[in-house]
């Protein structure tokens, strides 16, 4: 009876001191993942406005930021768990500094990518190249199509975007060479106008800057505009045709959503006025490029 006594007592002892830390560990770090999901939620109920696309920077960079402080907690606490069942088990924890650094040094040379995504996702977070809720096309490593889509995700290893398609792209962050945000701050619908070389520019410019106006004063439209789109001019020359170039600044992300109406407005103006395209143009008799916020 005595080894039937020994873990009786045992359980009532340590037995119940591990039980408690790993209930309680569990409990904590679900309180910290509720937490944070409370957090991020009211972040984006503020900042969003009914619109996922449309957050400020601030907003954008302490939703990321909240993200990655939870995963750091949640590893935390289980860690300290961890080393406090060992103790109760009677396992030398002291003992385990030495053999740990040496399996530290091969997971560190084995490692090696894994601790590459960790640093670029941490500079990443900290100097706030993206965050969630932006549109970005992002360029790795070996080439290939960048891939782009709303970030909906950064942690400190991989970044999740959503494409157009719905599709989930997982990217790690040691792997990103290049990354163009397409929502920082504002954005620019670029419209490129092909017409012959005929036709008289300066009616073409007056086309385009009362489709601007009508653009500008369209209640529909007006929100997404910062200001009157603009007429750039004659942008490129060619034997037969000119391209004349037309801006518009928009709100992060409805650079799209603009150039498409924008396009549409040439459209209907031309027909109206009776200015034909090029007929070589075909279906790209009108093109709309967007580019994100900056300077030309």
């Amino acid at each position: 009876m005595q080894p039937l006594d020994d873990l009786l007592e045992w359980l009532s002892g340590r037995g119940l001191e591990i039980v408690l830390i790993i209930l309680a560990s569990v409990l904590l770090a679900r309180f910290v993942a509720w937490t944070g999901r409370k957090i991020t939620d009211d972040i984006d109920r503020r900042s969003t406005g009914g619109d996922a696309l449309v957050r400020s920077e601030a907003a954008k960079h302490r939703h990321s930021l909240t993200q990655v402080i939870t995963w750091t907690l949640i590893v935390l606490i289980y860690t300290v768990a961890a080393f406090f069942v060992l103790d109760r088990l009677g396992v030398p924890v002291t003992g385990l500094v030495a053999p740990a650094t040496v399996l530290g040094v091969g997971l560190g040379f084995g490692a090696q990518r894994i601790v590459g995504d960790v640093l670029a996702g941490f500079f990443i977070i900290t100097e706030r190249q993206y965050g969630f809720g932006d549109v970005v096309s992002i360029q790795v490593v070996g080439g290939g199509d960048p891939a782009r889509g709303t970030v909906e995700d950064v942690t400190l290893r991989v970044t999740r975007l959503r494409s157009a398609d719905g599709e989930v792209i997982t990217l790690p962050n040691g792997q990103i060479v290049k990354v163009v945000n397409l929502s920082r701050d504002w954005a620019r619908a670029v419209v490129d106008v092909p017409v012959p070389s005929t036709v008289d520019v300066g009616k073409v410019n007056d086309l385009l800057r009362g489709v601007g106006r009508e653009a500008f004063a369209d209640p529909a439209l007006r929100p997404l505009l910062l200001d009157e789109p603009s007429v750039m001019g004659v942008e490129s020359l060619g034997l037969e045709e000119v391209n004349v170039r037309m801006v518009a600044r928009t709100l992060p992300g409805k650079q799209f959503e603009v150039g498409r109406d924008l396009r549409a407005r040439v459209v209907l103006a031309f027909r109206r006025q009776g200015v034909t395209v090029p007929v070589t143009t075909g279906d790209a008799a009108v093109a709309a490029a967007p580019a994100p916020g900056g300077d030309e």
